[in-house]
């Protein structure tokens, strides 16, 4: 055998051992032509529950075709804009956060957006899952009122402002920690923000809420997402039966106040 030979059998062999690269993960749902790229994701968490996949998904592809048809009229108004740039692009992921009592299932919902402007933009919304009634539900049943500027919910916004002032000042970005930022945010459950049960070092069981910010949402947009923590503690006085059994323990270490 010839060294050239040798050598490229000692090459092949190598390549042989070398560990298989991991394939990018398939999009569930997926759109491609002139005018935008749009994908949607679940995570393997939401594919194995069927009643939670199918409600993702049929949400997706609703936002699929609504920014295909928008992508679609804006290349017939605005040609030169897609000329030399291609399209839109758009991405969407749904991934489980946590599961609590074996019951509530917190589900985050990314999106991503290039409609070709000065930067992309991305968003993010929060689903919560009752796998027993097979159906989204707000954190209405865990109070025992969530009245508009009840009692409630403007501890917990109280309790967000804090919590947002404390993660400013962390990042250096203090100077935005005003009420002019904070405006949006109101004692409401529409207008708190987009929330989830947040994991605890206590198995099954929640260590309180997260909020989710997008940019823009109660800063600038250099400052990307906020993840905002209230301590179940805190909201105690408030609890239904329902709520004092879901929660308990405290948050783990790993969960930081950073996009999840």
């Amino acid at each position: 055998m010839t060294p050239a030979r040798i050598m490229g059998l000692a090459a092949l062999l190598a390549g042989l051992c070398l560990p298989a690269l991991a394939a990018d993960p398939k999009p569930d749902a997926t759109i491609e032509n002139a005018s935008i790229e749009a994908s949607v994701y679940l995570d393997d968490k939401i594919k194995s529950d069927g009643a939670l996949a199918a409600d993702c998904l049929a949400e997706g592809k609703k936002w699929i075709d609504k920014n295909a048809a928008e992508a679609a009229t804006d290349r017939k108004q605005e040609p030169d804009l897609f000329k030399d740039r291609g399209g839109y692009s758009f991405e969407r992921k749904y991934s489980v956060r946590s599961v609590v009592d074996g019951r509530y299932v917190s589900v985050l919902r990314d999106d991503y957006m290039n409609t070709l402007g000065a930067h992309p933009n991305s968003d993010v919304n929060t689903i919560l899952w009752d796998t027993t009634e097979k159906k989204r539900i707000s954190i209405r049943p865990f109070f025992t009122e969530t009245a508009d500027n009840g009692p409630t919910l403007t501890a917990m916004r109280k309790a967000v402002v804090s919590a947002l002032n404390t993660e400013k000042k962390r990042r250096g970005t203090g100077e935005t920690a005003t009420a002019e930022w904070y405006k949006e945010l109101k004692p409401t459950l529409l207008k708190i923000g987009a929330v989830t049960l947040a994991p605890s070092t206590v198995t099954g069981k929640s260590s309180g809420l997260t909020f989710h910010y997008p940019p823009y949402a109660v800063g600038p947009y250099a400052e990307g997402q906020y993840v905002i923590f209230v301590p179940w503690e805190t909201l105690k006085p408030y609890l239904t039966p329902e709520g004092a059994k879901i929660f308990a323990g405290a948050r783990p270490k790993g969960d930081a106040d950073e996009p999840q």
